[in-house]
């Protein structure tokens, strides 16, 4: 049963503690698929200043009540409501007895107990364990487990809890027993357990401090060959964060859990992370180079937690991003160092940014948008949110950014010193950041508090005759979200740290003195930009010509730069900024512009033409074989359409499609030759690798494969043919199948065929099939026939699909509604119509993955007519269900009322 009670609003501000406090947990399951026993026993005393008549309230949902125990003896202070259960007329402490009974086979919301394929796993985060038993279900309720699993022995031979385990024995009737104990302190959604069939492979590794350890990857049987990468990043993500952070793992064991059924990427309860397939499974047939490099990035998010999530953890859910941001940051880092190479790291960070951008950014300016630290919500499933995690990821490293990277440690480790084994907030983090360094960071907690993306304006006036060069920046943050709702005062100037770079007509960058300082130091200066507006007078500069400014280096800060470069002084830059972001991010503002003239020239009706400026700056980039392959493939891609829908006033999809159509056809023809030396030179001979270098050469042959299918020529689209058949792993097959779809090649059908009678028993290679239909181009133009939207209907009717299955649902659903702006967008509103569909058809089965489809229309407004009164449609139609969930209701509800 969906949760469709009236909808209730959490306010930060009026958090309280509980009255009373949990000392111990033993959890007893007997585990059923249709009828699992969970017996509670919880040690309690009342809290320091509660009342004393303060009643207990746990949560609940989806339990049966068997019958409570007050030290031993039965007790009838109870009463039962939905979603909870209250117990009045307590002591000040004692010892309860709850026994539930739960159907984890019926529960398909994939929160709590639940069963997949056979097996037993649990998802507790955010508010999980409430459907497993009645507890204060609040992450500041911290208090250790000790748990008992019974189950049959043959349909349950594996029984996984948290923590060390303390014993095993059979039992009558074929059942057996486990004994688990987490000897540290935890919050109910850090809560698992495991059970069912199930192989692991395992590895014993020695700490820092020469403990000895067992890590294990548990998947069923069939994928087993499949676990040695996640393994190998599980070993780099400890040794990792033993060099860079001196923490170690504190348990004796560590074991990851594959499921294909899962909400979520991965989850890090406390020693029992459980995963998604997608970011476990991989061997170079069935996982690209992409895959790979998840894989490293979830396995180590979630290990990393254990500290910046588990031993520390979040007070209230309003905290989210106090582990989530921080753990981004944490993994983003590990990531670019295992990348191996300083171009290597600027690859990186140009891929985080680059989702910065085209998803929160667009979170940033919608009816959605809050602060990192929200102060309200309705459900807090959903406030996973971009802003939560990768703004966050960009709050935390504008620490780093403003304490150096040795200060940032020094915050690190007062932060642990001061708080492990607590729940905590925001603020707590601010302020061991702040006191480690002698810092005043008080303006700096605005980041958390404010919500909407910042717009940095920056004006610059030279003397030539004084080698002066005066640098204004001025900041603006209109409201947005719900902060147009709430009265909210107007917002105060953020600190941004500001990343400067100047560079001189000879493409060298210049010393950076600013005025009143001796002496000439680095070049590239971070400014603390902390007023509304701000100039800062650079001095001792080489007379004569105006420098070019290298603004917002590596991306200091989640801001949006305005400033009116030249074509000229961006060309100049993409060929000399020494900051290899920002020479990236020369090429994207060159295209965006071009592609901003095109969309405009074709909703004119005018001739479009391909800019000579543009095709040779791509010229420079791909024959300059001293840039690594990796920063090449980055800096040669368009900017998304989702992209470029957001640089407009006004949305129109149509035209952007077709506008960066004609670009990319134009540049695949105008450097043919120069593609096809490309994808020539960059070859991997030898068996698969997913290392760096190798997967770099992999990604700029791929693109240049793309680009060349898009001539449109048969010999290309030849070549892409010759190039799928001949693959030897999955990067290289998929890159060549997504050629081939999107070039409306005539060997399209056969392969798509071919690919599915390959792996049509390998969910996740399935899913990549269903996902490339659900984004492909569709035909236009001289291809005009069968839409995209009527392809995804049909494959709805396949026997491998199914929305049940998370992965499944998000392959062709969500990659048709989020992922294919053009088709989704089509005038005649179907594209609504079937997305109103799912979110009601997902809704009835899964609450949260149905919300996260319905943020697609979150822009709405950002459209045109007649879109956006279709789009208005379909959302009324959502919200007049009778039967909507909360998650869904409230969703739709402030789209809605933006």
């Amino acid at each position: 049963m969906l949760r469709t009670d009236t909808p209730v609003t959490v306010y930060r501000k009026d958090y309280t503690p509980p009255a009373l406090a949990i000392d111990h947990v033993d959890l007893v399951l007997e585990l059923d698929p249709q009828r699992t026993i969970v017996t509670s026993t919880l040690g309690f005393h009342r809290a320091p200043g509660a009342a004393p008549d303060a009643a207990l309230v746990l949560a609940g949902e989806e339990l049966e009540l068997v019958g409570v125990r007050l030290d031993g003896q039965p007790f009838t202070g109870v009463a039962t409501a939905t979603g909870s259960l209250t117990l009045t007329g307590l002591p000040a402490q004692g010892t309860l007895e709850i026994t539930t009974a739960c159907n984890p086979a019926a529960n398909t919301t994939l929160s709590g107990l639940y069963v997949s394929n056979g097996n037993f796993f649990t998802q507790c985060e955010a508010e999980g364990f409430r459907r497993i038993t009645y507890f204060l279900d609040r992450p500041d309720v911290m208090t250790t487990y000790r748990v008992t699993l019974r189950a049959d022995r043959a349909a349950y031979p594996v029984l996984l809890s948290n923590g060390n385990l303390l014993s095993e024995q059979a039992l009558p009737d074929g059942r057996h027993e486990a004994v688990w104990e987490d000897p540290f302190r935890k919050p109910s959604y850090l809560f698992a357990l495991v059970a069912g069939k199930l192989e692991c492979i395992e590895e014993r590794i020695q700490s820092a401090s020469g403990k000895e350890k067992l890590l294990q990857v548990w998947v069923e049987a069939q994928d087993l060959d499949k676990t040695r990468h996640a393994m190998d990043s599980l070993i780099n993500s400890i040794h990792w964060d033993e060099r860079r952070f001196g923490l170690e793992l504190d348990l004796d064991r560590f074991m990851i859990v594959a499921v294909g059924d899962f909400n979520m990427g991965a989850m890090e309860n406390k020693g029992l992370n459980i995963f998604n397939t997608k970011y476990v499974l991989a061997n170079a047939q069935t996982a690209t180079d992409v895959d790979f490099a998840n894989i490293e990035s979830v396995v180590g998010h979630e290990y990393f937690h254990n500290w910046t999530g588990n031993r520390v953890t979040c007070r209230d859910w309003f905290q989210l991003s106090l582990k989530e941001g921080l753990t981004v940051f944490r993994d983003q880092e590990f990531s670019a160092d295992m990348m191996g190479s300083e171009s290597g790291r600027a690859v990186k960070r140009i891929e985080d940014v680059r989702v910065l951008r085209q998803v929160q950014f667009p979170e940033d300016a919608g009816p959605m948008a809050h602060p990192v630290r929200p102060d309200s919500y309705e459900e807090i499933n959903n406030f996973y949110t971009v802003t939560v995690y990768e703004k966050g990821a960009e709050v935390v490293r504008m620490y780093q950014t403003l304490l150096g990277r040795d200060g940032f440690r020094k915050g690190m480790d007062l932060y642990f010193e001061r708080h492990d084994g607590q729940a905590v907030t925001c603020d707590d983090f601010r302020r061991a950041m702040a006191d480690a360094n002698g810092r005043d960071l008080t303006q700096f907690g605005l980041w958390y508090s404010q919500a909407g993306t910042p717009v940095v304006t920056v004006r610059t006036a030279w003397n030539a005759g004084a080698g002066t060069l005066d640098i204004t920046l001025a900041q603006r943050c209109p409201k947005v979200g719900i902060e147009t709702r709430d009265g909210t005062p107007e917002k105060q100037p953020f600190h941004i740290p500001f990343a400067i770079g100047l560079i001189g007509k000879d493409g060298e960058d210049l010393p950076l003195r600013l005025e009143g300082e001796a002496a000439a130091g680095d070049t590239t200066r971070v400014l603390d930009f902390t007023q509304a507006e701000q100039t800062f007078r650079f001095v001792g500069l080489p007379a004569g010509d105006a420098p070019t400014p290298s603004l917002l280096r590596n991306f200091s800060a989640p801001v949006i730069v305005d400033y009116d470069y030249s074509d000229s002084a961006l060309t100049f830059l993409l060929e000399h900024d020494s900051d290899p972001f920002n020479r990236w991010e020369a090429g994207q503002r060159l295209a965006t512009r071009v592609l901003l003239e095109l969309v405009a020239d074709a909703q004119a009706g005018r001739e479009l033409k391909l800019s000579k400026a543009l095709v040779d700056a791509f010229r420079a980039v791909l024959t300059d074989g001293t840039l690594n392959p990796a920063f090449r493939e980055q800096a040669l891609m368009l900017p998304a359409e989702a992209y470029l829908a957001e640089r407009m006033g006004v949305a129109d999809p149509a035209a952007i499609h077709r506008a960066r159509l004609f670009l990319r056809e134009g540049l695949a023809r105008a450097l043919k030759a120069e593609w096809l030396a490309a994808y020539e030179s960059n070859a991997t001979p030898g068996p698969y690798s997913p290392d760096a270098d190798s997967a770099a050469r992999r990604a700029l042959r791929n693109l240049a494969l793309g680009y060349l299918a898009d001539t449109g020529d048969a010999d290309m689209q030849a070549l892409a043919d010759k190039h799928y058949a001949e693959s030897d792993n999955m990067t290289d097959r998929f890159a060549a199948l997504s050629a081939l779809v999107n070039s409306f090649a005539p060997g399209r059908e056969h392969a798509l065929a071919d690919f599915y009678q390959r792996f049509e028993n390998d969910p996740l290679v399935i899913d990549k099939w269903f996902s490339l239909q659900g984004m492909q181009r569709g035909e236009v133009g001289p291809h005009a026939g069968k839409r995209t939207i009527d392809v995804v209907r049909n494959l709805m009717e396949h026997p491998a699909f199914t929305l049940r299955n998370p992965n499944r649902a998000r392959s062709l659903i969500f990659s048709f509604c989020s992922g294919n702006p053009a088709q989704f967008h089509a005038e005649d509103g179907s594209g609504y119509e079937f997305w109103a569909d799912q979110v009601l058809a997902l809704d009835a089965i899964n609450p949260q993955v149905a919300a996260r489809l319905a943020r697609v229309m979150d822009r709405w407004q950002k459209y045109a007519l007649p879109l956006r009164d279709r789009m208005r449609a379909a959302l009324e139609r959502v919200s007049a269900s009778s039967t909507l969930s909360r998650d869904v209701r409230e969703i739709v509800g402030k789209s809605l009322s933006a």
